[in-house]
Parts: structure tokens; sequence; C-alpha cells
């Protein structure tokens, strides 16, 4: 009953026993070719395997994870040089676009025979009551109110307001505006006024004269403000049906209001510049 009870534990005592007899024996009479240290070695052998494996395996992640991470670096390095030469292009588009702006207004000098001087639009005020512009040029620089305000191809408006070294513009589609006008194919006078985002209406045109869509319109040079010729729009739209003795006769500006950025000032005559020039002498 007690072997019965305990074999197991007899038979693990008996080849604990076993093993201690032969490695005793082993250390005492070591011929090289131990049974124990064979079986040790065999029975050793796929866990160094596995072992070998395993660091093979981490050596390789590590080797990985250290190429990722300079690869990470380099892409970051990469993406802020892109980075830069993109702001830098932006930068040479920006230039460019500006050089042409300013080259087609310098263009004016070549058209009118009139001193011009160059301003930087610094505000706007496009409401449905006021349209007028700021720039940065005053009274310091030779400006005075009523001068006419070009882009390049024609007139937007004049100065109203000149402080030291800013004016307020008062463009064509303002209310307020009133520019002496003529048809340039027939010479049909008129007034043109402004209207808001319908641009300018001429008035004051008998419904007997000839005035068609695409007629140009420019400065008739009645008053005293604008010079005669200054270009001021295209004939959008007439109508001579509507009641009373005159057409009704719309006028889309040539530049564009909304994205004027550089203007010209029409500041004299060259043949005014020419005799204040030859009274200072």
């Amino acid at each position: 009953m007690f072997l019965k009870n305990y074999r197991t534990v007899i038979l693990v005592g008996a080849i604990i026993a076993a093993t201690l007899i032969l490695l005793s024996y082993n250390l005492m009479y070591d011929t090289g070719t131990s049974v124990l240290k064979n079986m040790a070695l065999e029975a050793a052998t796929p866990f160094q395997k596995v072992f070998n494996l395993s660091v093979s395996n981490v050596k390789s992640a590590w080797k990985r994870y250290i190429h990722l991470v300079g690869l990470e670096d380099e892409n970051r390095k990469l993406k802020s040089k892109m980075a830069a030469l993109q702001e830098e292009l932006i930068l040479y588009k920006e230039g460019n676009l500006e050089t042409q702006r300013l080259k087609k207004l310098l263009s004016l000098q070549d058209t009118y025979p009139h001193r011009f001087i160059a301003a930087r639009v610094i505000g706007k005020e496009l409401s449905v009551i006021s349209k007028t512009l700021w720039i940065d040029k005053g009274k310091t620089h030779g400006l005075e109110p009523g001068m006419p305000v070009l882009v390049s191809p024609g007139l937007i408006g004049r100065l109203t307001d000149v402080s030291w070294h800013s004016s307020k513009v008062l463009l064509l589609i303002d209310e307020n505006s009133n520019v002496d006008v003529l048809i340039q194919r027939t010479r049909v006078q008129g007034i043109a006024r402004g209207a808001g985002s319908r641009g300018c209406v001429v008035r004051y045109v008998p419904k007997i004269q000839d005035v068609r869509e695409g007629d140009v319109v420019v400065t008739s040079g009645l008053s005293n403000i604008f010079p005669k010729g200054l270009l001021v729009g295209k004939v959008s739209y007439v109508n001579r049906l509507d009641a009373g003795l005159f057409s009704k006769i719309h006028v889309a500006p040539f530049a564009d209001l909304a994205s004027v950025e550089e203007v010209m000032v029409l500041a004299a005559e060259q043949q005014e510049r020419d005799r204040r020039e030859m009274k200072e002498e």
C-alpha cells in the first residue's frame, strides 16, 4: 500500500539518484564522452536554436528600427525643405505677378502724356452705400483732391479726401460719382454716373443718337477734372423703350475694381509739368 501511494515519488527519487551517481562518476573519470554530457547537449540543442533565432530576430528588428528612425528623420528634413521651397516659390510667383501689374501701370505713361504718381491700395470699402479705396500716398507726395486715378487699362475714379500720407479714391461705380464722357465711335456726349454693382449709367443721351452695345466710352474732357480720352468702359446695355427722351445706357468699367492693388494718380499734364519746371529754373 505504501509503494502504491508513493510510487511516483520513489520513481522520481530513483531517477535523481541515478543522475547524481552518473554525474559523480563523470567528474571522477571524465573521458570526454560522458553519456550525461551528451544527453545534456542533446537536450539543450533545441533551446539553443530557439535562443539564437530569438537573438537574430531581435538584432534584425533593432536594425530595422534604427533604419526607420533614420528614414523618418530624413523624411522630416525633406518635408521641411520642401515647405521652404514652396514658400519661396509662392514669393517668386507673387513678385512676378506684382511686376506684371506694375509693368501694365507704367505703360500708362506711354499711352497718356501726363505725369503719374504710383500708389498702393491699403484699404477698400465696397459696401452698398460707398464704393471707395484708400491709397498710401497723400499731400507729401504731391497729391490733391480731384486728381484722376487710373489702372491698366483705364480710369477708375478720382481723389476726394487727401491727407498727408494717404488719400481716398471715389470709384466710378459709386453713386456720388459723375464723369463727363462720350461714345468714342459716334462722339455722342453724356454723363456717366455710378450705379454700384451695375457699373455706370450714361445719362442725357437722346434716344435718336446711335449708341450700341460694345461701344467704347471715354472721358470727354469738358470738365477740369478728367483729361480728354481716358478709357472708362464699354456699353453693356442700351434701352430705348422706357418713357422719356433719353436712352438708358449701362457701361461696364474696363478695370476689375474689386481686385485693384496698385494705382496710378494722374498728377499733371506733360505740358503743365514742363511749364512748372521752366519756371523753377
